[in-house]
């Protein structure tokens, strides 16, 4: 090399691709931007949903109301609105909000904010969850209309009895739910309190397999 001949520059090394993954305790490691199926576990999902605040954990008690609680509240709504929901469609409402075990629950608000990337990382997982479970990727018009309108009705009743929001605010966000009872003239009520992150997790995996027993084997 001659005198004052300028020294070549290393190469730089191409930063490595963020992590687009998360490791579960049963071993699985789930891939956000695609995920499989295989990669799906009922286990994980449970223990996930029971550990995920709903409400930002903005709630009364000396527990977080979990996603696994609300999963079954809705599940059970959606069974007083439409009696005759076959098992399978039953189950396909307790996961409505399965993605979260990975993603966790974020507020409306933020929702709306984060914009469209939310909704497709969303939909992914919802599609493999389903798959892995033998449920069609994408869930019925009429099944998903069902399940909203049990969704809102959750969400007055947690808004009320365990968030802190009065019956006027609770029932300009969410609607005012229909068909039950009052006491003496007071708003109705369900009587929900905040369960223990290995109670929630429990009755969920119970439900989960009750339902999944009930299944006719062309449901599968």
């Amino acid at each position: 090399m001659t005198a004052g001949a300028a020294m070549p520059r290393p190469a730089r090394k191409k930063p490595e691709p963020a992590r687009a993954w998360q490791r579960m305790l049963s071993g699985r490691r789930l891939d956000l931007l695609d995920p499989s199926p295989l990669d799906v576990e009922i286990e994980d999902i449970a223990h996930g949903l029971a550990r995920v605040a709903r409400w930002n954990g903005q709630t009364v008690g000396d527990h977080a109301f979990s996603v696994a609680e609300h999963s079954l509240l809705v599940e059970r709504l959606a069974l007083r609105i439409e009696p005759g929901l076959s098992p399978e469609s039953r189950l396909t409402i307790l996961l409505h909000d399965a993605p979260e075990y990975v993603i966790g629950d974020m507020i409306s608000p933020f929702k709306a904010v984060m914009g469209g990337s939310y909704k497709e990382i969303e939909a992914r997982l919802q599609a493999a969850i389903h798959l892995r479970f033998s449920l069609p990727a994408t869930t019925p018009a009429v099944l998903r209309k069902l399940t909203k309108k049990a969704d809102h009705i959750a969400a007055y009743f947690e808004a009320v009895e365990l968030a802190g929001f009065d019956d006027e605010e609770a029932v300009r966000l969410f609607g005012a739910p229909t068909g039950f009872p009052t006491r003496r003239g007071q708003p109705p009520r369900l009587g929900l309190r905040a369960l223990p992150a290995a109670d929630a997790q429990r009755l969920f995996l119970e439900r989960f397999s009750e339902l999944d027993r009930r299944r006719s084997p062309s449901g599968r």
